[in-house]
């Protein structure tokens, strides 16, 4: 008969196999000093009626758009993260006070153009994306009369679009036809009215709010947890007339950009109603998304059902890792509180932001984004087979966000962007890091002792 182990050799061994998860980091690069640095030189530009949206394929410099362009609230509003960033860590080495009062001062000065938008433009639903800049304002100082007129402007201009029998605001105008399109992407938009409301008390806007959210969790989301890009209703009697894609693979496919938006945007609708409804359906499409990621790099794919090999996209996943973040936070809300939730929503969140660093992480001046491997729209026309393998404007702005979301829930510390990522990985070709400095995240603590105590049979005290 073989020999017995004893239990604290099986549990070394037990150990070896303990899921990536528990071991989870925060990525240095996540607050390099070089994050400041290439926003704010791209900040100096004179043109600021022209604004960074993404680079062309494989391509390593910013192309400029119109402000009439869905995503020109982006780089403003990073650049109010950036002032936030320097708020909650004042004089550390991640950006210095100098940075931190320029930030601001540019942000401002690059979201003078948006409030063109207020009552004409071509974004339609996407006003919400375009406020961004205004929202963050108003945290700095809930008073500041100029930014609240702006987020008003700007939700009453999306209250026009919402359609009663329906029960949804409009995404993409078909002009001579009965039919109304909703994207999933219109949930971020929803929070544009929670502010405004907050800031008139029309209550109104609240129930634009939820029905928008109930018809979405009614008709754009599957039984499995995922989501349909595109839900066309019939603007006369609300039925639901198709369900498909504009950005997906296929129609029944699982955009991942989409899947993100949806878990971001219905975490967010629970803060705001404290409904529980919408937890579940945050904690339902969340762990789709979990579910569905690829293995050993969990940087989804453009499209979770797209042949293999598919370009990935990191504003996917930077997208989806605050979600999980946000989803956490409201797990710790609970009472009492989810602490096991909210540290698995954490810990999957940071893995994400972990492999999206060692993927796409591009320190080298040259690349002036901040992450390659982005997919702005893979089945569009131009360029030929669609724009992926990019840089993108709103990857850069969840990956700042994500940042400072860590710092502001405790789990990173001013400290954290004392590495210096700065040597190139051999293995995939692109950069990594060399330093180690990040916070670990509390999961990995938590699932030893865990293991340790079942195995042992006893409590260990650390």
């Amino acid at each position: 008969m073989a020999p017995s182990l004893h239990p604290l050799h099986r549990a070394v061994l037990f150990v070896s196999f303990l899921p990536i998860w528990a071991l989870a980091v925060i990525p240095p690069e996540l607050y390099s000093p070089l994050i400041p640095q290439k926003v704010l030189k791209i900040a100096e530009r004179q043109d600021k009626t022209m604004y960074p949206q993404w680079t062309a394929v494989d391509q390593s410099t910013w192309q400029y758009y119109p402000t009439d362009t869905w995503t020109s609230g982006f780089f403003p509003a990073s650049m109010m993260l950036l002032n936030e960033r320097g708020r909650l860590c004042p004089g550390s080495n991640m950006i210095t006070n100098v940075q931190t009062s320029t930030s601001l001062s540019h942000a401002r000065e690059w979201s003078e153009s948006l409030t063109t938008l207020e009552v004409q433009n071509n974004v339609k639903h996407d006003v919400g994306f375009i406020s961004f800049p205004f929202w963050e304002e108003l945290k700095i100082n809930s008073a500041n009369s100029d930014a609240a007129a702006h987020v008003n402007a700007f939700a009453k201009y999306l209250a026009g679009r919402f359609n009663p029998r329906v029960g949804c605001t409009e995404s993409w105008d078909t002009p001579g036809t009965n039919l109304f399109k909703v994207i999933i992407d219109n949930m971020i938009n929803l929070e544009l009215f929670f502010i405004s409301a907050d800031l008139n008390g029309n209550n109104t806007y609240r129930q634009m709010a939820m029905q928008h959210a109930d018809h979405t969790m009614q008709n754009h989301i599957r039984n499995d947890g995922s989501t349909f890009h595109v839900v066309i209703y019939d603007r006369n009697n609300g039925t639901v007339v198709a369900r498909q894609t504009s950005q997906g693979f296929s129609d029944g496919s699982t955009w991942t950009r989409g899947q993100a938006w949806a878990m971001y945007g219905f975490t967010s609708i629970y803060n705001r109603t404290g409904e529980q409804r919408y937890l579940e359906t945050a904690r339902k499409v969340s762990q789709f998304y979990i579910d569905s990621l690829p293995s050993p790099s969990t940087v989804p794919p453009w499209d979770f059902n797209a042949p293999q090999p598919a370009p990935r996209d990191t504003s996917s996943a930077m997208i989806a890792a605050n979600a999980l973040l946000f989803l956490s936070q409201m797990e710790k809300k609970q009472n009492p509180p989810n602490n096991e939730r909210a540290n698995y929503w954490t810990d999957k969140a940071i893995t994400l932001l972990t492999d999206t660093v060692k993927m796409a992480w591009r320190p080298e001046p040259q690349w002036e984004p901040l992450l390659s491997n982005g997919t702005a729209n893979k089945p569009a026309a131009k360029p030929p087979g669609g724009n992926y393998n990019t840089g993108l404007v709103y990857g850069d702005y969840y990956f700042i966000k994500a940042g400072n979301t860590l710092l502001e829930m405790g789990l990173a510390t001013c400290s954290s962007g004392s590495g210096t990522p700065t040597q190139p990985d051999s293995t995939n070709g692109n950069f990594g890091t060399q330093s180690s400095t990040a916070i670990q995240s509390p999961v990995g603590l938590l699932g030893f002792v865990t293991l340790m105590t079942l195995l042992l049979g006893t409590s260990l005290v650390i």
